[in-house]
């Protein structure tokens, strides 16, 4: 499962700027769905919640290519939407039935959106019994995310600090350079904290 960002970023791009934005869609849905789904499944507890955030994401996906200004990677953009139709869904659970899906392109993004969930959720069981991960299940959501971002997913603390920031548009530098360096020691408060409910819970040793 494998993705060469590079090509999928430049190919997404020449679509989005010839116009043709399903096509664009359509390509970045197939390369960066699979993680976002794997980001998804590690971020929300309830079993049916990703599956609807993730036909959420898609959507936004869509509508969200025309007026992106690639000030980040696409990656970048595909998380932060990713982490901002989490928050909506967990905010309003009845946001699924209101949405009115887009007009073009919906059958073949349907199509596309079901594919990438059934070839993705074999791989994403193997740890679902995880104690690990029951373990970042019990911490609050920004946490949880802070740890998928960077620990799983292995993005930049620049990108991370975009996608935490909550925007989809153009972020400031020096608020980027900020956050970035808020999280860092963020993230090593979590880990410190999830080590030793680990030692506690037995999955580590004492030294």
């Amino acid at each position: 499962m494998s993705v060469d960002r590079e090509h999928l970023e430049r190919e997404v791009r020449e679509h989005c700027e010839s116009g043709a934005v399903t096509r664009a869609a359509e390509l970045a849905i197939r390369g960066y769905g699979p993680e976002i789904l794997g980001f998804l499944t590690a971020l929300l507890r309830r079993e049916e919640d990703p599956d609807d955030v993730f036909s959420l994401w898609c959507e936004r996906i869509l509508r969200g290519l025309p007026t992106f200004a690639w000030e980040c990677s696409l990656r970048t953009f595909a998380y932060t939407i990713a982490r901002n139709a989490a928050k909506n869904h967990a905010r309003d659970r009845r946001a699924r039935d209101r949405r009115v899906r887009p007009s073009v392109g919906t059958t073949e993004l349907s199509a596309i959106e079901q594919q990438v969930r059934t070839e993705t959720r074999p791989y994403l069981r193997t740890d679902a019994k995880d104690k690990l991960m029951e373990l970042r299940e019990a911490l609050p959501p920004d946490d949880r995310i802070l740890l998928v971002l960077r620990l799983d997913k292995g993005l930049e603390w620049k990108d991370v600090a975009r996608v935490m920031l909550d925007e989809e548009a153009v972020v400031d530098e020096v608020a980027l350079k900020r956050e970035a360096q808020r999280l860092r020691k963020r993230f090593q408060t979590v880990k410190d904290q999830l080590v030793e409910a680990g030692r506690r819970a037995g999955l580590f040793g004492e030294g």
